[in-house]
């Protein structure tokens, strides 16, 4: 499904920590088919979900993306908020050389998140190839290189779940698959079941996306640091709570280099299962440097830890 994007994204000024941080602390199946590329001849240093992982996660996972017309694919990557380690998506440009989940997948394993507060743990694989069996199982076959990365427990299960979800995503949203079935994903390496990915993470079954793994709330478009124009600004993104509201703050960037709240509002979430969680905006800014802070709205109206936040120019 195609998507476009203010309380604040956590991690923006002490919620999800920025890679360069987290690098320092840091059943048969259909013919594969995939092409060869370089691996990432520098393994990342260990990267730990610790102390982040203790928060309360949401207890929904996302649902299963639509088809979209976009040739861009769905890329899940990891996240902090001040309380949990969540996934976040970005609609990445990717080549059309592969089949959608494979190269949606290799941009998730050697590519760069276009929001420096994301993060993946994965290599650049020597080796990726996937296919479908059936009506709802993926199968991803990756070379080991793809896991020289050393996580902690709680972190190697997220990046795991990252490349369930990435590979459900991209089936679903390329009309791969039927989105309305509870899709599985089974992960080889080199062809071969039973490993153990990050040395932590059992390998060889079926695996479902796992509830929680998903940020509550995140924002879509506008892109990090885009150029849009002045007018209307359309914002984009997605809530786990569908039909719920979420709050939402525009600030705007000062001569001295501070941020002052512009305009603020809520919007609801859709309800309805095509649309489910997602919420639009339309605002109207003059020229200037923004940033949009979106959180889920709460009874106790107090601040949700698990904001999210963009940063945009209007010319």
């Amino acid at each position: 499904m195609a998507e476009t994007a203010a309380p604040r994204r956590a991690g923006r000024d002490g919620g999800r920590v920025r890679p360069a941080l987290l690098a320092a602390v840091l059943a048969v199946v259909p013919l594969l088919s995939g092409c060869l590329v370089d691996p990432d001849p520098s393994p990342t240093e260990a990267l730990t979900s610790s102390p982040a992982v203790t928060g309360t996660a949401p207890s929904t996972s996302a649902p299963l993306e639509t088809t979209q017309s976009s040739n861009k694919a769905p890329v899940y990557w990891i996240g902090r908020t001040s309380s949990n380690v969540f996934l976040f998506r970005e609609f990445r440009d990717v080549p059309d050389q592969e089949n959608p989940v494979t190269r949606a997948l290799r941009a998730m394993m050697s590519e760069k998140p276009l929001d420096p507060d994301f993060f993946t743990p994965w290599q650049n694989p020597s080796k990726l190839a996937t296919s479908i069996s059936g009506k709802d199982v993926i199968t991803v076959d990756v070379s080991e290189d793809a896991f020289n990365s050393n996580l902690d427990a709680g972190m190697a299960a997220r990046a795991i779940q990252q490349l369930v979800y990435t590979a459900t995503a991209a089936a679903a949203s390329s009309g791969l698959i039927d989105s309305g079935q509870q899709m599985r994903v089974r992960i080889l390496v080199d062809g071969h079941t039973d490993y153990l990915a990050f040395g932590h993470v059992q390998l060889g079954d079926l695996m479902a996306r796992g509830a929680g793994m998903v940020a509550p709330v995140w924002i879509i478009d506008p892109q990090e640091d885009s150029e849009l124009p002045a007018g209307s600004v359309k914002v984009t993104g997605r809530s786990t709570s569908p039909g719920g509201k979420v709050r939402w703050q525009v600030l705007r960037a000062e001569e001295n280099g501070t941020k002052a709240p512009f305009v603020t509002g809520e919007a609801a979430a859709a309800a309805e299962a095509a649309q489910a969680g997602v919420f639009t905006l339309a605002l109207t800014l003059p020229a200037g440097e923004y940033e949009l802070r979106v959180a889920q709205a709460d009874t106790a109206d107090q601040p949700d830890p698990n904001e999210d936040s963009r940063s945009f120019k209007v010319r």
